[in-house]
């Protein structure tokens, strides 16, 4: 089923964020607040889904790079995926601090790309490597020292310069995760604990390759952001996870290659990456100078 949505009132359907800003990451926290990475500055914009007002919350020393972003409420944190110097940020949504600076790896060839927060650890994506890091969150909320989880399956293919794993989300135990890769336009699910990845059979439709970049776990359903194709894929999932089936794409004359994707309530809030335009370096030029992002507001269908 194709569906063409608008955003839905009062909420504003669409919320500028700062000219040049170049955002890729998105994420929610409580009160309708939400929170948007800058790729070329490492910056983290918050403003509210519900009035369109915000500001620059993280004036990020130089440097950083901020990809992926999700909220963990019950510590106050925002951990960030730190793209190509192999690193993750974590903040405090307080007041913008900096909790931690960690390195993830050393590789040369890293692109930190997207994260989940679950009680027992973060995870984070490498869109050039086969491998999941993980930052263990022990009582209290006290943050261990990185750990590789080396990746066996379907889930390891390297394909190309295009990202490889890309979106991560998490089952609310923590006990599984689920990646999405970028090039093969393929879902798969990860044991956290062993690295071993099997695919989810996708009926319905197609997920576009090479499009594929966050997704969004809710309940059993699982949202799909294809930026270059500007949709987005609802995909209704088995009681296992194993297989899923596509009942919606959603596409909005206000999507302008979105990125990623977070959820307030019955509302999904996609940051408009504007990748056509041109990539961020070292991939490409940027986008031109004065170029404009936001944030676009849909109700779920």
């Amino acid at each position: 089923m194709a569906l063409t949505v608008s955003a839905a009132a009062p909420f504003p359907a669409s919320i500028p964020l700062p000219n040049d800003f170049a955002p890729e990451g998105i994420a929610t926290g409580p009160k309708a607040t939400f929170y948007a990475g800058s790729l070329t500055t490492g910056d983290i914009y918050r403003g509210s889904l519900r009035t369109g007002e915000g500001a620059i919350f993280v004036d990020a020393p130089p440097g950083r790079q901020a990809a992926g972003l999700k909220v963990e409420r019950d510590a106050r944190r925002l951990w960030v995926a730190g793209g190509l110097f192999g690193k993750a940020y974590v903040y405090s949504t307080r007041n913008g601090s900096t909790v931690a600076d960690l390195t993830l790896t050393s590789a040369p060839n890293a692109l930190i790309n997207d994260v989940v927060v679950t009680k027992r650890g973060a995870y984070f994506t490498d869109s050039f490597n086969p491998t999941l890091y993980k930052v263990p969150i022990g009582p209290g909320g006290a943050l261990g020292a990185p750990q590789a989880i080396a990746l066996s399956g379907p889930a390891t293919a390297i394909v190309g310069e295009l990202p490889n794993l890309n979106g991560i989300d998490a089952t609310p135990d923590g006990r599984t995760l689920i990646v999405g890769h970028s090039t093969l336009g393929a879902l798969f699910l990860v044991d956290p604990r062993t690295g071993v990845s099997r695919a989810i059979e996708v009926t319905g439709g197609t997920i576009t390759p090479g499009t594929p970049d966050g997704i969004l776990l809710d309940g059993k359903t699982l949202w799909v952001v294809e930026n270059f194709s500007e949709r987005l894929l609802k995909i209704e999932l088995s009681p296992d996870l194993t297989r899923g089936r596509i009942t919606a794409v959603v596409t909005s004359d206000l999507f302008r290659v979105p990125a990623t994707v977070a959820e307030h309530g019955n509302r999904l809030a996609l940051v408009n990456a504007r990748f056509d335009l041109g990539l961020p370096p070292p991939f490409g030029p940027g986008a031109p100078p004065g170029t404009d992002f936001d944030v676009v507001q849909i109700k779920k269908p």
